[in-house]
């Protein structure tokens, strides 16, 4: 009975021996996922977020300080340009301005002294002078003494003198007007910046003060926000773009914009600002550590959603400042060009195809290609590539539509995989 076992145990190694004799003297091809080249219509697009804002929007600040005595709006209204918006205490600046008036018209009635200073100290030069001259005729006559002589002469110098400090004091009136005029133009100015009106047409996006709050104005930093004024007709996508896609966006480039909001919906949007600064630069420079990402102001089309605001005013918008919206934005198009799978295009090293082992003569550089499939071995061909979106590349080099191409496994392909080796197709 053992010796039947034996015989069996020995029988099945044998036929195991021989099954893997057959089938390592047979060769297995690696497996390759194919494609075809073809024409297509490719579009170039680079992904975004950001938000949604008024592409005009005003924020009403406060240049004086002051009490707010009225609010006649609230958020959410439409206001006219030159409307009401808010209206500060004026008391304070109502006293400044009749103080102003008073030195001003002080400074007048100074002038009108100084003036009249002159003209006395005009007529008395007149008279000195006169007197001065008969005295020099007197004393070559011997009729007066020196001292008489001399004592109209200090007599005509002072008149002269006079006149002078007159005069000046006429010039100095006039600066005091000048000075008071000023004064009375800044106090009507700061009273009449106690109300604030609305520089356009809007809706009050934001309301952040209330009757009876005091605001900062304008002083060593800017003052107080009281409300924004927005213009929602025309709405814009605020996006962060990266430094390596910003180079390819230009002015003009159409977007395709999604609202989180409305899920299914695509908008028609246009790039109409591009930042220029880093948004990572700061007032000491750029910071090192923060990815560098730039300001892209993408208009929304207000034809692609007046079907949401059927009806309503045209200060109507389906969108809110601050809502998150996804823009693709189109930077370049090809009609009916080459293409190939992305996956399908590697790099290998120059002369990778030359059959030749001389490796003295290898360069280092790598240069792009890809592999086509032809009488089952994958043959490496040098491409040169276009622009590209999510499936596929524009190529251009030794390769036709209707060549078929090896597009996978991925490691296959950009690792492995040598010019001439025998493949197989899935």
């Amino acid at each position: 009975m053992n010796k039947q076992r034996l015989l069996i145990l020995g029988a099945v190694i044998l036929l195991l021996v021989v099954v893997a004799l057959i089938r390592g003297g047979q060769q297995t091809l690696p497996q390759v996922s194919t494609a075809e080249a073809s024409l297509q219509d490719v579009v170039e697009r680079v992904n975004a977020s950001g938000k949604i804002q008024p592409e005009i929007e005003v924020k009403i600040t406060a240049e004086v300080n002051g009490q707010i005595t009225e609010l006649p709006v609230k958020e959410g209204d439409v206001v006219e340009k030159g409307d009401l918006l808010v209206q500060l205490n004026p008391d304070i600046y109502e006293a400044a301005l009749l103080r102003a008036e008073a030195a001003l018209n002080t400074a007048r009635s100074n002038l009108a002294s100084a003036r009249a200073q002159v003209a006395q100290g005009t007529a008395n030069k007149i008279a000195a002078e006169k007197a001065f001259q008969r005295s020099q005729v007197l004393l070559a006559d011997k009729v007066i003494s020196q001292a008489e002589y001399d004592q109209s002469e200090a007599s005509f110098l002072s008149a002269e003198a006079n006149l002078t400090s007159a005069e000046e004091s006429v010039r100095s009136a006039e600066y005091a007007i000048r000075s008071g005029e000023a004064s009375l133009q800044e106090a009507k100015d700061n009273l009449s910046r106690t109300t604030l009106v609305a520089p356009q047409r809007g809706v009050v996006t934001a309301l952040s003060k209330e009757v009876g709050e005091s605001v900062q104005g304008n002083g060593f930093t800017a003052g107080e926000v009281v409300m924004n004024v927005s213009d929602l007709s025309t709405m814009e996508v605020n996006v962060e773009v990266n430094e390596s896609d910003i180079v390819r966006i230009h002015l003009g480039d159409e977007a395709e914009i999604e609202v989180d909001a409305y899920l299914g919906e695509t908008f028609a949007g246009v790039i109409t600002e591009i930042g220029n600064t880093a948004l990572n630069a700061g007032a000491n420079g750029f910071s090192m550590d923060q990815v560098t990402n730039f300001s892209v102001k993408v208009r929304l089309d207000r034809a692609s959603y007046t079907h949401l605001i059927e009806g309503q005013s045209d200060d109507s918008t389906p969108f809110r400042p601050g809502m998150s919206a996804t823009v693709d934005i189109l930077t370049a198009k090809e009609t009916q060009a080459l293409c190939v799978p992305i996956q399908a295009v590697t790099t290998r090293e120059v002369g990778f195809a030359d059959d030749t082992d001389n490796e003295e003569e290898a360069s280092g550089e790598s240069s792009l290609g890809l592999f086509c499939l032809k009488d089952g071995k994958a043959l490496w061909v040098e491409v040169e590539t276009g622009i590209q979106d999510s499936k596929h590349v524009v190529v251009a080099g030794a390769i036709n539509e209707g060549d078929v191409v090896v597009s996978g496994p991925y490691d296959l392909v950009s690792r492995t995989l040598n010019h001439n080796d025998p493949v197989e197709a899935n």
